[in-house]
């Protein structure tokens, strides 16, 4: 049987495939490629996700690609609109003609012999049913994400099927849904909630947040009044250029003023929080976590959306934990029962790495657990792989631009030198370890850490969230260095 052959093999048409395709043309335009997406649309998370107010949770000015301007004034923007922007860029780039929908990557098989991946995807045909497809490439570079977008994650929760109503996780939102004037329970007070509640709010007839402990959440402006200046007499791409820098530097250093100086930074958050609800409001219940700044992540409401609502009696906050789901709501611990019509599991995600694929070099099985990501980028001992994995401490897009810029930087350079392989190896093995996400204690993260791959303590095996030391050693430093293992032949030849 002939098999469909490309140089590179990129998984996912979202924010990040889009921005690795882009960069693949930019450095190595004699390369052959193709995007298998899941999805009947561009977009990933963007396409996923439909609940009411999605929207960024950084600034589009730093989640934005670096090489292609965001010009929308409202820098905290919709989903919908973030999804058109990734599909104008595929589309403008030409980069639309090189993806195939519908194409959801099962295994790949690497083989050293050949020195190339077997990739076995299964494709679903427009009567509903599903049919093989094996395609081989020279690169894998997954562009998947970080979840299983299959599934979000909800707890069990006591008597939930004597509840009447309508549980609904936002990963799943059905778009029939009317919640007019109904009673909303929003279960959890991450970014995902803290997005849903005010937009409900709008018409439902109340909404109450729900959660075990409070997070920290920030207004911040959904116009950039800085950039939207500099477009009026800059050049577009100079005063994106500009606006983009210096919303990267101040985010970095509020982040290193967290991690230096905890309490200045709680408090800070703690008395612009009671600013916005005045000083009658129990802040120190519903918006002191019992953890500091960006231990876990920030969440932002634009324009203090959040906050308005809970102001003009439209939301409200309950800190609590369930005893049991009832028949009309939830009853809390404290006996305390929440009366709901509607009752919205914002729970969180599941992390999955590379999209679940199977993956196995040379017929043995990989177990991510087992290997050491190098430079957030590979894996010890796996051949032509590539993962995108952004931060979690700002844009998830500033560290998968450089990882995308890396890689065809890395493709580039084997090319040019003329190897066909090339394998991250630890000459160190009794060098310690660590997490791969450190000091970050949010649930979703905890939840996987065991099934991630390890980091080093020493470089090339460290995993930064810092974007500066990232540009570093991802954009300026040279590719070549004794962890990184290259062949320019196959094995037999």
């Amino acid at each position: 049987m002939a098999f469909e052959h490309f140089d590179v093999l990129i998984v996912g048409a979202g924010l990040s495939g889009i921005g690795a395709a882009h960069h693949l043309h930019q450095k190595c335009p004699n390369k052959t490629f193709v995007i298998l997406e899941n999805r009947a649309r561009i977009g990933g998370t963007w396409d996923l996700f439909r609940y009411p107010g999605v929207r960024s949770d950084s600034d589009m000015l730093t989640m934005a690609y670096a090489f292609r301007p965001w010009n929308n004034p409202k820098s905290i923007s919709e989903g919908p609109r973030i999804r058109k922007y990734i599909s104008d860029t595929a589309r403008e780039e030409g980069i639309d003609k090189h993806i195939r929908f519908h194409h959801r990557v099962v295994r790949a098989d690497w083989s050293s012999q050949d020195a190339r991946w077997k990739v076995e995807a299964s494709r679903k045909l427009p009567d509903g049913r599903e049919e093989a497809v094996t395609i081989t490439c020279n690169f894998l570079f997954s562009c998947a994400g970080y979840y299983k977008y299959s599934t979000g994650y909800t707890p069990e929760f006591p008597g939930r099927k004597r509840f009447k109503g309508a549980i609904i996780h936002p990963q799943a939102w059905p778009e029939d849904l009317d919640y007019t004037g109904k009673r909303i329970v929003v279960i959890g007070s991450g970014a995902t909630a803290v997005t849903i509640i005010p937009a409900m709010a709008k018409t439902a007839a109340h909404v109450t947040m729900l959660q075990r402990s409070p997070t920290y959440i920030v207004s911040y402006p959904e116009q950039d009044s800085m950039a939207i200046a500099l477009n009026r007499v800059l050049p577009s791409k100079l005063a994106y250029g500009i606006a983009r820098w210096k919303n990267i530097g101040f985010m970095t250093y509020m982040y290193q003023l967290a991690r230096r100086r905890p309490e200045l930074a709680k408090k800070a958050i703690l008395k612009r929080t009671r600013d916005e609800l005045g000083v009658d409001y129990d802040i120190a219940t519903h918006f002191t976590p019992n953890y500091y700044p960006w231990e876990q992540r920030l969440c932002l409401v634009p324009d203090a959306d959040l906050f308005v609502a809970i102001r003009e009696g439209r939301a409200s906050v309950a800190t609590d934990h369930i005893e049991t789901f009832t028949e009309n709501g939830i009853r809390l611990k404290s006996g305390k029962e929440l009366e709901a019509d509607i009752i919205v599991t914002a729970t969180g995600l599941v992390l999955e790495i590379l999209g679940g694929i199977e993956l196995k070099v040379d017929g043995k099985g990989v177990d991510f657990s087992e290997t050491l990501s190098y430079r957030g980028v590979m894996f010890s001992d796996v051949p032509n792989l590539a993962s995108v994995f952004g931060y979690i401490n700002a844009s998830w897009t500033l560290k998968a631009d450089l990882i995308c810029s890396y890689v065809a930087r890395l493709i580039s350079y084997m090319d040019r030198k003329g190897y066909v392989q090339v394998t991250p190896r630890n000459l160190e093995p009794s060098m310690r370890t660590a997490a791969f996400i450190e000091h970050f204690s949010s649930g979703y993260v905890q939840r996987s850490l065991a099934k991630l791959p390890k980091q080093g303590t020493k470089e090339p095996w460290r995993v930064k969230q810092n974007y500066f030391a990232d540009m570093i050693h991802l954009k300026y430093a040279a590719i070549a260095n004794k962890a990184l293992e290259f062949g320019n032949h196959r094995a037999g030849n």
